[in-house]
Order: C-alpha cells, then structure tokens, then sequence
C-alpha cells in the first residue's frame, strides 16, 4: 500500500523527504535507531537524485507480509550511472566526494536495489523491516 509520493526538486525537498520516511517509520514501530538509519539513507540517495539527476520523486509503501516493511523507492530521469559495480564501492566518486553515499545506504537498510540505464536515469529501492 503506498504512503506518501513526494517530488525531489531542492535540498528542501530532500530534508522534507528524510523526515516524512522518518515519521512513516515511526507511525509503523520502527525503533529510533532504525528510523535514523533509513532518514540518513533516504537523505543520501535523495540528495543524490536532486543533485546527479537533475531532481526526482519519492515513494514510499508499507508492505505486510506477517510484519511490516517500508520501501522507499527513489527514482530520477538524470544521465543514469555507467558503472554500478564501481559506484557501489566505497570511495569510488566522479564528482570529487568522498565516495562513500551509495556503499553507505547500501549498509544502513535491510534491503537495497540499484538500476540505472545510461541516458534514462537511475532507480534505488530500499527496504527497512
């Protein structure tokens, strides 16, 4: 069952996106600690669609399979990423960061998916349960 959608246009919509994922998770049980570590996540892969990708949207759902878990899918129609394997590595950047934002998502959820198609843009899927 979706939640909320939201467009990722500024760096406001990416703190408004961070708290309302955290608010989400709140209102579903989730304990601080994990509330914090999908609002950093989110944070992370949504700056990432406002800044690389030329903006973005949102979703989250609440999935019940016997418990619940969040999917916060974040998609933007940016230039796309040409080399996932490398992106995913810590340290690894094409903008001169640190490198370390989609290894870090990557490790603060439970579950995470990246597709990316060159010229099209990129989608990132992640789960907290």
């Amino acid at each position: 069952m979706q939640i909320a959608r939201m467009r990722l246009l500024t760096a406001r919509d990416v703190v408004t996106a961070r708290e309302l994922a955290r608010r989400k998770a709140q209102e579903l049980g989730f304990g601080l600690a994990k509330q914090t570590r999908l609002a950093t996540a989110i944070s992370e892969i949504a700056r990432n669609a406002v800044v690389h990708g030329g903006g973005g949207e949102m979703e989250i759902e609440n999935i019940t399979n016997n418990r619940h878990i969040l999917r916060v899918t974040i998609r933007d129609q940016g230039p796309g990423i040409h080399d996932i394997d490398k992106a995913m590595q810590d340290g690894y950047s094409t903008t001169g960061t640190l490198g370390a934002g989609l290894p870090g998502a990557r490790r603060l959820v439970d579950a995470f998916h990246i597709e990316s198609i060159v010229g099209q843009g990129t989608t990132v899927v992640m789960e907290m349960r």
